[in-house]
């Protein structure tokens, strides 16, 4: 029931782009044999705008190779009718999360000169944090788009009011729409959220508005007993009092 969900399309495009970001984070430490820094940057750059390519760029071409070699190939090893439609939408993920990580490529230069006046500038392409990456897949879950299960010539949008709006690389894809997390299915192995602790100040997923999914939620006081302000006394032991405290615990009706 979880498969060709926005969840799945999202943890298809997180794995790929991971893979990208360890590999190619590997070759540019000098960790791996197969590859190092991007060699193509070697020479070149602007001398009129006084910088050049040097340092270590990150080989993001050998990486997403091999997350391709890795994780597509298997996939398109398998066969049947049934799931070739599942499959070319995994596929189009898997490459979405490629995608981003090459998207979110930036450029960091360091500056030559004397005292510092940048007369002359050495510049070389990393990736992003992961966790930048990460944020950004995150949006394209949120605005992830649902296509057809009826694979024909290539994959296409579900409404057909919007067909003629084309799928782009970065976009993740899905077919089936999602279960409802909020409610217990033990069919399904969803826990549900009643229970669940929950921050009443926060606006994200962990607040009280989000988690409870709007059924609102109880609150209780709890009280802590730990020792505090201890002292070494000569000699020899610890003197400590008995501190308590009192905390709002909010849990998901």
């Amino acid at each position: 029931c979880f498969v060709g969900t926005k969840e799945t399309a999202f943890i298809y495009a997180v794995t790929s782009a991971g893979l990208v970001h360890s590999v190619t984070r590997s070759c540019s430490a000098g960790n791996m044999t197969e590859c190092s820094c991007d060699v193509s940057l070697r020479h070149g750059g602007s001398a009129s705008e006084g910088w050049h390519w040097g340092g270590c760029s990150d080989d993001i071409h050998y990486g997403m190779s091999f997350s391709r070699k890795f994780l597509d190939v298997p996939l398109k090893n398998i066969t049947g009718k049934s799931g070739s439609g599942l499959v070319a939408m995994n596929l189009h993920n898997n490459e979405a999360g490629r995608q981003a990580v090459a998207k979110l490529m930036s450029v960091d230069c360091r500056c030559h000169g004397v005292s510092g006046s940048c007369a002359v500038k050495t510049c070389w392409k990393t990736m992003s944090s992961f966790e930048k990456i990460g944020r950004f897949l995150k949006d394209r879950y949120e605005n992830s788009i649902q296509i057809s299960d009826r694979l024909k010539k290539k994959l296409r949008r579900k409404e057909k009011s919007q067909r003629k709006i084309p799928i782009g690389k970065e976009d993740l894809l899905y077919v089936n729409k999602s279960p409802n997390y909020c409610v217990e299915d033990l069919k399904l192995g969803i826990p549900g959220t009643q229970g669940r602790e929950c921050n009443r100040t926060s606006q994200g997923p962990d607040g009280c508005n989000l988690l409870c999914c709007g059924r609102g939620y109880n609150t209780h006081v709890v009280r802590h007993v730990e020792r505090c302000e201890c002292k070494f006394v000569w000699c020899c032991y610890v003197r400590c009092r008995r501190c308590e405290t009192m905390t709002d615990v909010h849990t998901c009706k």
